[in-house]
């Protein structure tokens, strides 16, 4: 058995890339929340009325009132996503998403957001890793690859931009 000192990992990782692949735009429906949990912080749900995906690998719809986000509002500012909804790409097929993400903003610009009022996109931080299921065919690439994606938090709505990581 070599000794890690004598055998160093090599210093060139190999580099991952990204492609778009699409964005949606959740119109955002019923908002609640239960309050203060257990475990800390707030548990909170919103709708997914409905909504449009497009771009270069997906193009379509989101089908209205087929789930939401069940949130976790964290003492420190963070929001833990956890949504779950159903797509339907123009051919008809249709996806099962769920996307899991965080976003982050200091004190000051949660408490704008909370409020609903405009805030850039450079002010805080959203991340999401969504999974999905899908018959085979067309679109179970989304099956086989990792996407990533970053979003934008409106009043009304939220947009979500999707990378294949390469």
């Amino acid at each position: 058995m070599s000794d890690i000192t004598s055998n160093p990992l090599p210093m060139n990782p190999p580099q991952l890339g990204l492609e778009f692949a699409f964005r949606i735009r959740l119109e955002l429906g019923i908002r609640k929340k239960i309050g203060k949990i257990p475990s800390g912080g707030v548990r909170g749900f919103v709708s997914a009325a409905g909504g449009i995906v497009d771009g270069p690998r997906l193009t379509g719809r989101v089908v209205p009132n087929s789930g939401g986000d069940w949130a976790l509002y964290r003492e420190d500012h963070t929001v833990m996503f956890h949504a779950h909804y159903m797509l339907e790409a123009d051919d008809g097929t249709m996806i099962y998403m769920r996307n899991n993400g965080y976003r982050y903003a200091p004190p000051e610009v949660a408490r704008r957001q909370e409020a609903l009022e405009p805030v850039d996109f450079s002010e805080y931080y959203m991340r999401l890793s969504p999974t999905f299921d899908t018959p085979v065919g067309k679109h179970d690439w989304l099956t086989r690859h990792v996407i990533v994606g970053c979003g934008e938090r409106h009043a009304e709505y939220s947009v979500f931009h999707y990378y294949i990581v390469k």
